[in-house]
This record gives structure tokens, sequence and C-alpha cells, in this order.
């Protein structure tokens, strides 16, 4: 009787494929961690169970927009449907200032709008002069800005802030007065602008996860409810360019903060197809180790903050056809936008502005 066939360990038979040995490092010294893992259960490995749908980053893009260029060359995003005499807004791209910092050899300037290490103040301030220059006609109008640092902080904004050298804390501005331009930041989170038609009041949001998480949005509606009397009937709002739940990928600790804080959470979360080769063909070498468990193999937890402040605004009373997702993922977009994590931390700002023009010829809406 011939001797009994023996099995040939996992990582003799990889150690020749050429696939796996392309993926360098990162295989190496893996499979201890799998035959680890192997003794698990699935519910261990996997604590959500059945409860998120597989889906393909294809299935989960948002389409980029396509921007409108200003007389100043100024590359922009006006929210479909706004037509307000009143009301001046709209979302930047990264096309069309005087930056160089982020910029490809031989490319054009671009529209940085943040004060960040490798920017110069000046271009900063030239770039900030265009996009209030493209949005109201006016690149002298006065612009607030906030000291993000990804709170449910809502700041009542008047003339004295755009006179302000240090702008004050927050993540969400309001305004009932006339001449001023609000703005908020991003480079990935979701920038959300809303305004009363009735009484005339203007807000910025930005949002985050962590911004989200808190409610920044529904924290914002609920001080012009207070603060100035709008109706959710009469409130109009839009969502801007931001990371898609095709590109945003969190650990269990975004999943467990959802979950405690919002009924609709399985609905922001998919489970995306992991779509690299060497993945695909060896998924038990690539299990995520993130406490308290593991994804399925070949797949990630990606998280939709763009459907998530949806929610906070139809939950806050805003009707559903009030609501304009202009949309666009800047990580997969990123030579329209700027994107946190698809430069790796090293990228510009974009704004989202919104605000009250001044003068008698203003129109009521």
């Amino acid at each position: 009787m011939p001797p009994p066939r023996r099995s040939t360990p996992s990582s003799a038979r990889s150690a020749s494929d050429p696939l796996l040995k392309a993926a360098g490092p990162e295989a190496a010294g893996l499979e201890a961690a799998v035959l680890v893992d192997g003794r698990q259960s699935q519910s261990e490995r996997h604590p959500r169970g059945a409860l998120l749908e597989p889906a393909s980053r294809a299935e989960l893009e948002h389409p980029a927009p396509v921007p409108t260029t200003a007389p100043n060359g100024v590359r922009w995003l006006p929210v479909p449907g706004w037509k307000i005499p009143w009301l001046s807004s709209g979302f930047s791209t990264r096309l069309g200032g005087v930056s160089r910092a982020y910029a490809a050899d031989g490319a054009s300037g671009e529209l940085n709008l943040g004060l960040t290490p490798e920017d110069s103040r000046e271009n900063v301030v030239a770039n900030r002069r265009l996009l209030a220059g493209a949005v109201t006609g006016n690149g002298s109008h006065p612009l607030i800005t906030l000291r993000q640092f990804h709170s449910n902080l809502v700041v009542i904004a008047g003339s004295e802030d755009a006179a302000r050298e240090r702008p004050r804390k927050g993540d969400g501005l309001l305004c009932a007065e006339p001449g001023l331009l609000l703005g908020v930041q991003t480079a990935d989170c979701i920038p959300v602008l809303v305004a009363d038609r009735k009484r005339r009041v203007v807000g910025a949001f930005h949002a985050g996860w962590r911004g989200t998480v808190k409610r920044i949005v529904e924290s914002g509606i609920g001080r012009m409810r207070l603060e100035f009397g709008s109706r959710p009937a009469d409130l109009i709002a839009a969502i801007g360019p931001g990371i898609g739940p095709c590109c945003y990928a969190v650990g269990e600790e975004v999943w467990s903060e959802f979950e405690s804080q919002f009924a609709y959470a399985r609905v922001l979360f998919h489970e995306v197809y992991d779509s690299n080769p060497v993945h695909q063909r060896y998924p038990m070498l690539f299990l995520n180790q993130r406490a308290p468990g593991h994804m399925r193999a070949g797949t990630g937890l990606h998280v939709d903050l763009m459907e998530a402040n949806r929610r906070q605004l139809l939950d806050a009373g805003i009707s559903l056809q009030s609501i304009q997702i202009v949309g666009g993922c800047t990580q997969c977009n990123r030579g329209l936008f700027f994107s946190h994590r698809g430069a790796r931390g090293r990228t510009g700002r974009m704004m989202a502005v919104i605000g009250i023009r001044s003068g008698k010829g203003v129109a009521q809406s």
C-alpha cells in the first residue's frame, strides 16, 4: 500500500506564487494568525452576523458632478434648483486658484482654501477672494470661517466675526445678517448647507464621522428653530462632495458609535468586496484583526456619511423634496476634489459657502 499522501503546507504552496510575492511584506508572517483565527466561530469573527449586505465599490460610487466655470476661472458647484434671488451658495472644487502646493508638475494653480502648512497665507487669501467672487460676484465679500474640531458646536455669526483675526471654534455656522458669507472647510468630511426661505436664515455645517455621530446637522437645525423661529417646512438643504461609501473604510469602533446612536445604523454600513487579486486568492492571509472581531474574508467595513446626514435632515423635519445631493466622492475624484485620505493627509481644503445677499435690488423669494 502506498504511503498516505501528505498535504503541502499553505506556506509552501504560496511561497512560489508570483502573485503573492508581488504583495511583498504585507503577506509575510500572517499564517499563524490565520491558523489561530480558524479556531474561532463565525459569530466571533463577525459580530454583526449577516446584518450587512455585501457590495462592490462600483455599486456604491457617487458620480462626480460637473462644475461650473466662473468668469474668474474658478470651477465650483452651485446647488441645482436653488435659484433664490437673495441667496448665495455653492461648493468649491480644487480647480481654478493660485496655489501650487498640491498641484502636479506642470499643472495650473489650484483653489486651496485652507491655511495648511504647505501653502502660503497669501495664496489662501487670494483663493478665498476668488471663490467669493465666483459665488457672489464680489471678491471682497466678507467670509466667516471656523476653527473646526469635529464637534456639534454651532456658532451664530455676525459682522464682528468677519473682522476676527482668529476664528471662533465650532463646526456649524448660522447667520441672518445680509452681506456675509459663511464657510466650512472639508477634504473628505461632508459639507451641509441649509437655508430658511421665509426668514432668510442660512447655515453651514462640517460633518465628519464624529460630528455626524454627535448630530451636528440636527443640532444646527434645532438652533435655527430656537434662535430664529425657523420651521422645517420652510427649510432647504444641500449635501456637498465628501468621501463616499465606496472609499470610506472604517473600524469596528465607528460601527459601535453609530449603532449606539441611530436605529437606522445598519443601512449606513456596507461590507465592500476587496478587488485586490492577492486578497481574493489568499483571503485567509488578510483577515481584519480589529477588535472585537473579524470581517468576512475579502471584505471591508464602509460607512455612508452622505446618507447619514441626509437622514438627519429628514429627522429634523426637512422634506425629501427639499434636500439636494450635490455629491461626488472626494477620494474617487482626486482630480476634481482634495481628499485627505486619498493624499495621505497632505492636501488642501475645499469650502462650502452660503450667505444672504444685501442690497435693495434683492427680491423676496
